[in-house]
């Protein structure tokens, strides 16, 4: 069975996601098939390729609970059909790019 879920990755006590299709019996951050996007807990930023994963759910793949809260939480949101990109904090990614035009 084919499932959507969660791979962790990034540094100790700095989670990071990356939400890819993956065998349900492969370990959780085994080899995956296809990343469809990626989450950042600590930013509330979640950037998902809809298309894909509605592809994946077509073909029977499921969602597992916490992926499919993910989605369910930023689905009723309008935007792109391609890709669903939310971000509840602005401030950093405007500062560094603020300071990356002022240094370059």
């Amino acid at each position: 069975m084919v499932k959507i879920r969660l791979k962790r990755i990034g540094k100790r006590k700095q989670p990071y996601y990356r939400i890819v299709v993956i065998d349900s019996r492969r370990s959780r951050d085994g080899k995956y098939i296809e990343s469809v996007g990626h989450y950042n807990p600590r930013d509330k930023n979640l950037i998902v390729n809809k298309e894909r994963v509605e592809y994946w759910l077509s073909k029977g793949a499921q969602a597992s609970n916490t992926a499919g809260r993910l989605w369910k939480r930023y689905l009723s949101k309008d935007v792109s059909p391609t890709t669903l990109s939310v971000s509840t904090e602005n401030s950093k990614t405007e500062n560094t790019e603020t300071k990356s035009a002022e240094s370059g």
